[in-house]
C-alpha cells in the first residue's frame, strides 16, 4: 500500500517544529487549544516569542486530523541522507509523499505588478526563464518519479503565458502523458487573443487556474494594482469560443478585510458559468515580511474562517460540515491499487493543508454537496479497510462487488438530488470500481463542481510536519523537486534557484527590450 497510519499523534496539545520568522532557525513549537482556536506558540532564543492562529476552529481541526494518512515517499530520492527538513530539499529521504501536482515556473517576468506577488522580475532585479529544452528535461524527471509518475503539471511564474515557447511547452507536457496540463495565469493573454487560447487548447491545455479575487473593481486595484474584473470575465467569455475548451478553475487569494466578503459571490459566479468553470480553489493569503503578533492575529484568515463565511454568505447552502481534508480520498487510490495493481496518485498531504467538497449542481441556486446524500465518514472508512484486505489477493472480483455494495450501503437514497436515481449516481462513480476509468456519463441535468481551499504557509505558521507531507512541488532546472512551502516560504528556495539560473534584468532588457519585466 502507498499509505500508512499517520505518525503525528492526534489531539491537542501537540509538539512540532517550526521556524523563527526572523532568522529562520528551526525551533520547537506547540499547538494548543486557546478558547476554541488552534494556536501555534514558539520561541527563538535570539528573537523572542511568536504566536499565531493556525486554525480558527478547534473542532474542525480535530475532525480533519481523523483522516490523516502518511505516504511512503519516493523511491531513490535525490537527497538520500537528509538530516533536517526543510533544509535538504530534493526530494529527500524524509519526505513522505510523492508529487501529486508539479509546478514549473516558466518565467519570473509578468505583465502585471501585483502588490501581493512574491515572484516578479522587477523586484528581483533578474530574469529567470528556462528555455524549452530545460523545461522538457524538468518534465521528464517528473514523469520518471516512482512509485507514481507525476500525473499533473501546472505551469506558473511570473506569468507563464508570456514565455516565448509556451504553446510548445504545453504540447510537450501533453505528449508526455500528463493527465492534467494546467496553467496558473492572470488571464490577460487569454482575454486579449482568443486564437492564442485556441492554440493552447489544441496543444493539450486541460485547465486554466485563473486568478479571480472577487466581483468588485476596487479589489483588483488594491490587490493587483489594476482594475482587472472586466478582463477576468473576458477570459471566461473567450473560453466559450474555444473548440474543446479547457476547464477554468477560479483561484481567489483571500485577504481578510479586502475580499473575505466575496467568498460566496465568487462561488456563485462560478456556478453561473458552469459550462466552462468547473471549480473554485480558495487560497487564504500568506504573510511575508515582519509583522507583530497583534497584526498577525488581526489579519490571519484560515480554512475554518473560509468555510464559515461560505456557510453564512450562502445561507447554509454549503455548511462547514460539508468540507473534508484532502487525505480523505486516499482510500479510493488504495482500493484502485489493490484491485488493479496500478499505482495511482494517493493524496497523503497533511490533514490541515487543505479541505474540499464536491457539489451536485442543477443551477446556481440549486446546489447539493455530496455529503448530504452520501455517508462520507463510514463509506471511506470501510473502503480503506476493504483496500487493505484486498491487497495482494489474486481474486479481485469479490472485492469489486463489495466496493459497489458499500457505495449502495452508504448512499442516502431519500436525500438524492431531484431527478437523480440511485443508479444514476452509482454509474457516475463506475470508474472507481471498474476498468472503465472514464466511468459512464450520467443522463441527468445535475453537474458536479469542485470547491477547495489550500492554505500555504508562511514563516509564522510554519509546520515542518506539513512540509514533509506536501504533494504540491516545484521542479527546478538542476533536477530538484521541492515542496511548495519550502520553495515560496521558510527557506525560500525560489530565490536560490532563480538567482542560479537567471540573467541580470539590465542585461535581459538590452537583449529583449522592456516588455513584461
Amino acid at each position: 500500500m502507498l499509505t500508512r497510519e499517520s505518525a503525528i499523534p492526534p489531539g491537542l496539545p501537540k509538539k512540532t517544529e517550526s521556524l523563527c520568522p526572523e532568522c529562520l532557525a528551526i525551533i520547537p513549537a506547540t499547538m494548543r487549544d486557546d478558547k476554541g482556536k488552534v494556536v501555534m506558540e514558539k520561541s527563538c532564543p535570539k528573537h523572542g516569542s511568536f504566536r499565531d492562529v493556525v486554525w480558527s476552529d478547534v473542532d474542525m481541526y480535530l475532525r480533519a486530523e481523523k483522516w490523516a494518512k502518511d505516504g511512503v515517499g519516493v523511491r531513490d530520492p535525490l537527497i538520500p541522507n537528509a538530516k533536517q527538513c526543510p533544509f535538504d530539499c530534493g526530494l529527500c529521504n524524509l519526505h513522505l509523499s510523492h508529487t501529486g501536482l508539479a509546478n514549473v515556473d516558466l518565467t519570473n517576468r509578468c505583465n502585471l505588478k501585483c502588490p501581493i506577488c512574491f515572484a516578479n522580475a522587477n523586484q528581483a532585479g533578474y530574469v529567470f526563464e528556462p528555455d524549452y529544452e530545460t523545461v522538457v528535461g524538468m518534465l521528464k524527471i517528473l514523469r520518471a518519479q516512482k512509485p507514481v509518475p507525476t500525473p499533473a503539471v501546472q505551469f506558473s511564474g511570473g506569468e507563464p503565458t508570456i514565455h516565448p515557447r509556451f504553446i510548445d511547452i504545453i504540447k510537450a507536457a501533453h505528449d508526455m502523458k500528463f493527465t492534467q496540463v494546467q496553467v496558473a495565469t492572470n488571464g490577460i493573454l487569454f482575454a486579449k487573443d482568443v486564437d492564442f487560447f485556441q492554440k493552447a487548447s489544441d496543444a493539450g491545455l486541460n485547465t486554466v487556474y485563473l486568478q479571480f479575487d472577487g466581483l468588485r473593481h476596487e479589489i483588483y486595484k488594491r490587490a493587483r494594482g489594476a482594475d482587472l474584473l472586466d478582463m477576468k470575465k473576458k477570459v471566461i467569455e473567450n473560453c466559450r469560443k474555444v473548440k474543446r475548451h479547457p476547464s477554468i478553475v477560479l483561484v481567489p487569494t483571500i485577504v481578510k478585510g479586502l475580499n473575505d466578503d466575496q467568498v460566496w459571490p465568487i462561488l456563485h459566479y462560478a456556478l453561473e458559468n458552469m459550462d466552462v468553470v468547473r471549480g473554485v480553489n480558495y487560497q487564504p493569503v500568506a504573510f511575508t515580511g515582519r509583522i507583530s503578533n497583534e497584526e498577525l492575529e488581526k489579519g490571519r484568515y484560515t480554512i475554518p474562517d473560509l468555510a464559515k463565511d461560505i456557510e453564512k454568505q450562502s445561507n447554509g447552502m454549503i455548511k462547514t460540515t460539508d468540507w473534508y481534508p484532502v487525505p480523505t480520498v486516499a482510500a479510493i487510490s488504495e482500493l484502485w491499487v489493490a484491485l488493479y495493481g496500478d499505482p495511482r496518485v494517493t493524496l497523503t498531504t497533511h490533514a490541515h493543508c487543505g479541505m474540499a467538497t464536491y457539489m451536485f449542481v442543477k443551477d446556481a441556486d440549486h446546489v447539493i454537496p455530496v455529503t448530504r446524500f452520501v455517508d462520507v465518514e463510514n463509506l471511506f472508512t470501510e473502503i480503506y479497510q476493504l483496500a487493505k484486505k484486498a491487497e495482494g489477493k489474486k481474486v479481485k472480483l469479490l472485492s469489486k462487488v463489495k466496493a459497489y455494495n458499500l457505495l449502495k450501503k452508504y448512499l442516502k437514497e431519500d436525500e438524492l438530488p431531484e431527478g437523480m436515481s440511485k443508479m444514476d449516481f452509482l454509474r457516475s462513480l463506475k470508474g472507481i470500481i471498474s476498468d472503465d476509468t472514464k466511468g459512464e456519463l450520467v443522463k441527468f441535468t445535475w453537474k458536479m463542481m469542485y470547491v477547495g481551499a489550500m492554505h500555504f504557509m508562511d514563516s509564522y505558521n510554519y509546520d515542518v510536519e506539513r512540509v514533509k507531507r506536501c504533494m504540491i512541488h516545484y521542479t527546478t532546472p538542476d533536477g530538484r523537486i521541492i515542496p511548495f512551502c519550502a520553495y515560496n516560504s521558510g527557506p525560500v528556495y525560489r530565490t536560490e534557484v532563480e538567482k542560479k539560473f537567471s540573467v541580470p534584468l539590465a542585461e535581459w532588457r538590452k537583449q529583449h527590450g522592456e516588455e513584461y519585466t
